[in-house]
C-alpha cells in the first residue's frame, strides 16, 4: 500500500485529510511539525508528502529542499492558507511536485495524490531497471578469480573514473568488450550512451562515414543527413574495437578529433565538436605495426595513455570451471533444460585446452554440450572430438597426445560415426572391419 505522510499543526484539519486520503486506498501517517516529519521519513518508506508551509518549528517550502537531498524519490505537495506567487515558484524550484491553496484547490488534492503516487512509483521502477542495466555492464560481470585476472580489472577500475582514452589489448575473444562496457559504466559518463564500432568491419569509405556520418548527396545512395557513432557517443563512451584494422588516412582523422573534439562529416565543409572518451581494443602487435608503417606513432601514444593487457584463457586456468557453470546456467536456462553439474572428466578435459579462441569458444563448446546432452550433467562425450583427444587414457594414465595412433583412430572413428548418423552398420562397413570390432572400439574410446 502506498503510504502518504501529512504534516500539518492543525489536528482537525491534519485528521480529516488522513480520513479522506485512506478512503483512496492510501496508508496515511501524520505528523505536527518537520521534526516529528522527519522521524517518520527515517523509519517509513513514503512515497508523498502533503505538507503545510508554516509550521512551528519551520517552513515547508524550506523543507522539501531538505527531503529531496534526503529521499529523492519522495514527491512533495506543499498546502497553504494564503498562496502567493513568489513562494509557488520557489516551491518548484525546490523540487516540489505541485503548491496548492487550502479551501479553493481541496478538489484537486485526491488526483494530485494519485499523479504523485504513480510519479513515484515510475521513478522506483526506472531506477530499478537502471540498477539492472547497470549489474549486466559492471565489472562484476567479470567472471574470474585468477590473480592475472583480477589484477586487469584493479587497473580498470582505477582508470574508470577518469576520462583518460584507454588502450585494451589481448587475442580474439578475451573480453574487451565486456571490459570497455565496465569501465564506461563505472564512469561519470555512465549514464550516457556507450557506443561500439568494429574496424575491422567496414571499407574505408564506409567506416569513415560510420564513424563521422555525412551529408545528403556525399556519396551514391547518401540519400539524407546520417550522423555518425562519434554523434551518438556525445558525452558518453566510444569503443573502437580493433583499432588495428584501420586506414592510416582514417589514422589521422582520429588523432584529430582525439586531440580536438573536432571532425568533418563526409561531405560537409564545416566541422563538428562531440565530448566523448576512448576506449579502443586490438588483438595486434601495435608496435611491430608501427615499425612497419601501418598504424601511426602519434596516435598509438595517444590511444595507449593506459593500456591494460587482457589474459588468455590458458594463463587463467583456474577461471575455466567457474565459467563453464556460468555458461552451461546461461544455456540450460535458454534450451529449458534443467542442468545442475559437469562431470570431472569434462572440466579435465577443458582445463587441458589451450583454448586459441579464448572465452568466446570456450562459450560456444558449452553451448553445443548443452544442446547435446539428454542428461541433467554435462559429460566428456558431448564435448568436441578434436578437443575429446585430449582427455586422459583410463588404462594408461597419460594424456593422449594428437600424435597417437589410438588418438588418430579414436578421431577417425568419430568422423565416420557422425557421417552416417551414428549408424554402426553402416560405420563398420565404411571402415571395412567387424560390427563387434567396432562396439569394441566405441566402448574403448568412450564414442557413443
Amino acid at each position: 500500500m502506498k503510504k502518504i505522510l501529512i504534516i500539518d499543526d492543525e489536528e482537525k484539519l491534519r485528521a480529516l485529510l488522513a480520513r479522506m486520503i485512506s478512503l483512496e486506498g492510501f496508508e496515511v501517517l501524520q505528523a505536527a511539525d518537520l521534526k516529528a516529519a522527519l522521524k517518520k521519513l527515517e523509519q517509513s518508506d513514503v512515497g508523498v508528502v502533503l505538507c503545510d508551509v508554516k509550521l512551528p518549528d519551520g517552513n515547508g517550502v524550506d523543507f522539501t529542499i531538505t527531503i529531496k537531498n534526503k529521499f529523492p524519490e519522495i514527491e512533495i505537495i506543499l498546502l497553504t492558507a494564503y498562496g502567493n506567487i513568489s513562494d509557488g515558484v520557489q516551491a518548484i524550484k525546490n523540487g516540489a511536485f505541485d503548491y496548492i491553496v487550502k479551501g479553493d484547490d481541496n478538489n484537486k488534492i485526491i488526483p494530485l495524490l494519485h499523479r504523485a503516487a504513480e510519479k513515484v512509483e515510475l521513478t522506483k521502477r526506472v531506477r530499478q531497471l537502471e540498477k539492472q542495466l547497470g549489474g549486466r555492464f559492471s565489472f562484476d560481470r567479470i567472471i574470474g578469480k585468477s590473480k592475472i585476472l583480477q589484477q586487469a580489472i584493479e587497473l580498470a577500475k582505477k582508470v574508470a573514473a577518469t576520462d583518460t582514452t584507454v588502450l585494451l589489448t589481448g587475442e580474439t575473444g578475451t573480453g574487451k568488450e565486456i571490459f570497455a562496457q565496465a569501465i564506461h559504466q563505472a564512469s561519470r559518463r555512465g549514464n550516457q550512451n556507450f557506443v561500439a564500432i568494429n574496424c575491422s568491419a567496414f571499407s574505408k569509405e564506409l567506416l569513415e562515414s560510420e564513424m563521422f556520418g555525412h551529408k545528403a548527396g556525399a556519396f551514391t545512395g547518401a540519400m539524407k543527413d546520417q550522423k555518425g557513432v562519434f554523434e551518438e557517443a556525445h558525452n558518453g563512451t566510444i569503443f573502437l574495437d580493433e583499432i588495428g584494422e584501420m586506414s592510416t588516412d582514417l589514422q589521422v582523422k582520429l588523432l584529430r578529433v582525439i586531440e580536438t573534439g573536432e571532425f568533418i562529416k563526409v561531405g560537409d565543409s564545416k566541422t563538428t565538436n562531440v565530448d566523448v572518451r576512448i576506449i579502443a581494443a586490438t588483438h595486434r602487435d601495435l608496435l611491430l605495426d608501427m615499425e612497419k608503417g601501418m598504424f601511426r606513432q602519434d596516435l598509438y601514444y595517444r590511444l595507449s595513455v593506459f593500456q591494460i593487457k587482457l589474459p588468455a584463457l590458458r594463463e587463467r586456468v583456474a577461471d575455466i570451471e567457474l565459467l563453464a557453470h556460468h555458461f552451461m546456467n546461461l544455456y540450460s536456462a535458454r534450451t529449458n533444460k534443467k542442468m545442475n553439474s559437469i562431470s570431472p572428466e569434462f572440466l579435465n578435459i577443458l582445463k587441458l585446452h589451450t583454448f586459441p579462441g579464448n572465452i568466446r569458444e570456450l562459450k560456444n563448446i558449452i553451448e553445443r554440450s548443452v544442446i547435446l546432452t539428454t542428461t541433467n550433467q554435462l559429460t566428456a562425450d558431448t564435448l568436441p572430438i578434436e578437443i575429446q583427444v585430449h582427455e586422459a587414457s583410463v588404462t594408461a594414465g597419460k594424456i593422449l597426445s594428437a600424435f597417437d595412433l589410438a588418438s588418430a583412430e579414436k578421431i577417425h572413428i568419430q568422423k565416420v560415426m557422425n557421417y552416417t548418423n551414428g549408424n554402426k552398420t553402416e560405420a563398420a562397413r565404411l571402415l571395412n572391419i567387424a560390427i563387434t570390432t567396432l562396439y569394441r572400439k566405441l566402448e574403448d574410446y568412450k564414442i557413443s
